[in-house]
């Protein structure tokens, strides 16, 4: 696969002092507004670009460096709003920054591919909801207001890292990863839209420089992307009656875990048998999700069976837990359900994108797939923490690390091992 024409550099060290943290955003207040009026510009030079690359077949120097430096500034500048940096950024957008982009070289692109572009990005512009959010909604029926209010992963993060950084003066590498992720794929969608290349916007979490340690929790994926045409047309009434069986499963779930979670008070562990019927609960409640959003094929079964599908889950054994952590544990989860709600928008766009792109082609796009893999892995992971399966916390970054071999087992005392 070719390499991206935005790439993503972080060369962040976690440390963020604790008093332009706290007035980050009013620090950030002559950047909002350079920020402003280089966008007017910036709309009226993409303009400009579109036309002279339909004409000639690629950007104008010029204005290819102009827009360069535009992205790279807001790249700068959201890094910093959003605590995935701490140095004040300057304001011309020259490279340097912890959290930087770098640009492949202006190239040649297709005519007919520019002058649709707009609509083209559409989608691009759907994923990007996922990391910016959807802001507020509102609804009004009779006499009552409803109001929503949806972050989005930039967002969220941010909020629940502000209160982690004024209090310990560092940011959760997770969190730091996640908004590098989002601050990538923004970056790929801008460069996309102002027409400075035609190489589409990459979801795909592996694209971002992140690494995270190792997990009990984890996600396998064996799936081949090849989706059958009918099976995706109806689903989801397909999977109404895995919706209704995890519904009467999470009931009984729900039950066991309360019983387990006395237990883990008392004697610092919960018991084996409770720990096997939640962990097949968790596991099932994946391969359901994954069916449903298209991130694999194969109808699942009812049982949660390990090694039973293509997207599966691993989950640790019954281990210690420390019995203050289990006490407090629904309170200790609330950052993480506020995360994976905001990246649970990921699995949902994502699966809606693929629900077209599977129905024309066939098969579904490595990047979808593999953002949604993320999406369910991070969800496995919360859920396995609250249902007290693990008392690991939920890392949030896209990436984990690589769980070391085993070690091999020392041949019998009458055999000598071969060096081949």
């Amino acid at each position: 696969m070719a390499a991206d024409f935005v790439r993503l550099t972080v060369t962040d060290d976690l440390q963020r002092s604790r008093l332009t943290v706290f007035f980050r955003l009013l620090l950030a207040i002559p950047h909002f507004v350079w920020f402003w009026l280089w966008t007017v510009a910036a709309i009226v030079a993409a303009v400009i670009n579109w036309f002279a690359a339909l004409i000639t077949g690629r950007a104008p120097d010029a204005l290819f460096r102009f827009l360069t430096a535009y992205v790279r500034y807001w790249t700068h500048l959201f890094a910093y709003v959003f605590l995935a940096a701490n140095p004040y950024p300057g304001f011309t957008g020259a490279p340097g920054y912890p959290v930087d982009v770098e640009f492949g070289e202006s190239e040649r692109q297709r005519r007919v591919v520019t002058g649709f572009r707009i609509f083209l990005a559409i989608p691009a512009f759907l994923l990007a909801v996922a990391f910016e959010g959807s802001g507020f909604g509102a609804w009004y029926r009779g006499d009552e207001t409803t109001v929503a209010w949806s972050g989005g992963t930039l967002l969220t993060v941010a909020f629940l890292g502000w209160f982690v950084c004024v209090a310990l003066g560092r940011m959760p590498p997770g969190f730091r990863d996640l908004q590098a992720y989002g601050l990538r794929f923004l970056a790929q969608m801008a460069a996309y839209a102002l027409v400075l290349t035609e190489r589409y916007p990459n979801v795909d979490p592996a694209a971002t420089p992140a690494s995270g340690p190792d997990h009990p929790v984890r996600l396998t994926v064996e799936d081949d992307l090849h989706r059958s045409r009918l099976t995706v047309f109806f689903r989801l009434f397909l999977a109404l009656p895995h919706f209704v069986w995890l519904l009467l499963w999470g009931i009984a779930a729900f039950l066991a875990v309360l019983v387990a979670w006395f237990v883990a008070l008392i004697v610092g562990r919960p018991p084996a048998a409770l720990h096997r019927f939640i962990s097949s609960w968790i596991r099932y409640s994946t391969h359901v999700y994954a069916y449903a959003s298209l991130t694999a094929n194969p109808f699942p079964g009812f049982t949660g069976t390990p090694g039973t599908y293509p997207v599966d889950l691993e989950l640790p054994p019954p281990e210690s837990q420390r019995r203050l952590v289990t006490l407090f544990r629904l309170f200790l989860a609330l950052p993480a359900f506020a995360v994976s709600s905001a990246v649970s928008g990921l699995l949902i766009i994502a699966g809606f994108l693929g629900w077209f792109a599977s129905l024309a082609l066939g098969r579904m796009p490595r990047s979808l797939r593999e953002a949604q893999a993320y999406a369910l892995r991070y969800s496995a992971q919360v859920s396995a923490y609250v249902w007290l399966v693990t008392e690991r916390y939920p890392f949030s970054g896209p990436a984990l690390g690589t769980p070391e071999p085993p070690s091999p087992e020392p041949p019998p005392p009458d055999e000598t091992p071969v060096l081949v």
